[in-house]
């Protein structure tokens, strides 16, 4: 693969992220500080996701589970 391309595009990734959060018309500070909250808060989001997801999939289970009369052998 062709290293130039590769740079070439995510060249233009960064560039339409630029244009669709108005990220272009900021100065460069306001720039950091926006890239800088929105990393934050995709990271939360990430984090949220990884630890409250799985319980929720096993407490649905259960509770499927029990309505169809489906017995796990899932230990608490």
């Amino acid at each position: 693969m062709d290293f130039k391309r590769v740079k070439d595009y995510f060249s233009w990734l960064y560039y339409q992220y630029q244009i669709i959060s108005c990220c272009a018309v900021l100065e460069p500070w306001e720039q950091s500080m926006f890239n800088t909250i929105l990393l934050t808060i995709v990271a939360m989001v990430v984090y949220t996701a990884y630890v409250f997801i799985p319980i929720h999939i096993r407490l649905a289970w259960e509770f499927f589970s029990k309505i169809c009369g489906y017995h796990s052998t899932i230990s608490n």
